[in-house]
């Protein structure tokens, strides 16, 4: 694999001609999603199977599956949860209430929700506090949001579309802030922020980005090669938020085709007809492993030449929840490497 520093410096005419791969970088796990399966891990080994997760732990197929058959029972809500059994809460975060409930059902609890995930939620109860009208940037339906709108129920309303725009209905239009989910594209969020100007001039924003740096990243690396390339493949689940904005991304930037994929084995070979340069990346719920075996998948079939396209390096890093710290910090015998 031939590495370039800048992502400018991979247009070569004569390359154009050759079957090759541009491989995005930064791409795949973030500190937060890392943080988040560590925490299960860990968890496994410290107190051993059966763990309980609500929810997925993150959007991965393969990380569910995995995490499942090492002895990890994934449900739906905390009422499921055998009273006084264990219970982590996925990296997407979690509202007040169902804290209470874990509460009430004297449940254990690991928190590992995302500290950006958490910023928000403090943002939100922040405003709320101070009387403000708050406007959620994100997907209906999504866990994060969940999660956020719950801090302040009577004070959130969620903007998803553009028609959702107009049914915004505020108490004190000098008083109305936006927020938004962290997995969102960077340019259909503030589409949605200058639409909303347009009825609240006097709109606020956050205090700083609520987009994670991850999802970032990883949205300017896909534009840094995306007009290079004639096919760019997506490594992520369907449910992932972040992975599905990366083929949004991926076509508004140039390239002419874009699918999103959980396995090597979900390409499509009528994909590769007449595609020259791919380019591969891989949402932040990722492990590399299943970039790894796209890249084989891809090399079996012609495309050898890989560069990596660089457009940050991140070096951010997560400590684990303070509960499983602690537990840690008492076992004398706990699993080595644990950070």
């Amino acid at each position: 694999m031939t590495t370039s520093p800048e992502a400018t410096d991979l247009v070569d005419q004569d390359a154009g001609r050759t079957k090759r791969v541009l491989l995005a970088k930064p791409r795949g796990y973030c500190a937060g999603v890392d943080r988040a399966v560590v925490t299960v891990e860990k968890a496994l080994e410290t107190y051993g199977a059966p763990i309980y997760v609500r929810k997925e732990i993150v959007h991965n197929r393969h990380v569910v599956d995995t995490l499942s058959e090492r002895g990890v029972i994934f449900v739906d809500e905390t009422d499921e949860v055998p009273e006084g059994a264990l219970v982590v809460f996925s990296a997407h975060g979690v509202s007040p209430a169902v804290h209470e409930e874990a509460a009430r059902r004297n449940l254990r609890t690991i928190d590992a929700t995302c500290p950006l995930v958490t910023k928000v939620h403090k943002e939100v109860h922040r405003f709320a506090r101070e009387d403000y009208d708050i406007l959620l940037i994100g997907h209906e339906g999504h866990e994060e949001v969940e999660g956020t709108a719950g801090e302040a129920p009577d004070r959130v309303q969620l903007v998803d579309k553009p028609e959702d725009v107009d049914k915004v209905d505020v108490r004190d239009p000098s008083k109305v802030v936006w927020l938004s989910q962290t997995t969102l594209s960077v340019d259909e969020t503030m589409e949605r922020v200058d639409q909303l100007k347009e009825r609240f001039p006097d709109l606020q924003a956050p205090p700083s980005d609520d987009i994670c740096y991850a999802t970032s990243n990883r949205q300017h690396a896909v534009k840094a090669m995306a007009a290079e390339c004639d096919l760019v493949l997506v490594v992520g689940s369907q449910n992932s938020s972040n992975s599905k904005r990366l083929v949004e991304v991926a076509l508004q930037a140039g390239a002419s085709d874009a699918h999103l994929v959980d396995f090597a084995s979900q390409i499509d070979e009528a994909w590769l007809d007449g595609v020259t340069t791919v380019g591969v990346t891989s949402g932040a719920s990722v492990p590399d492993v299943l970039v790894m075996q796209v890249l084989d998948h891809l090399a079996e079939r012609g495309w050898n030449q890989v560069d990596e396209v660089t457009t940050a390096n991140e070096k951010v890093t997560f400590a684990l929840p303070r509960e499983l710290r602690k537990d840690l910090d008492n076992n004398p015998d706990k699993p080595s490497g644990v950070r």
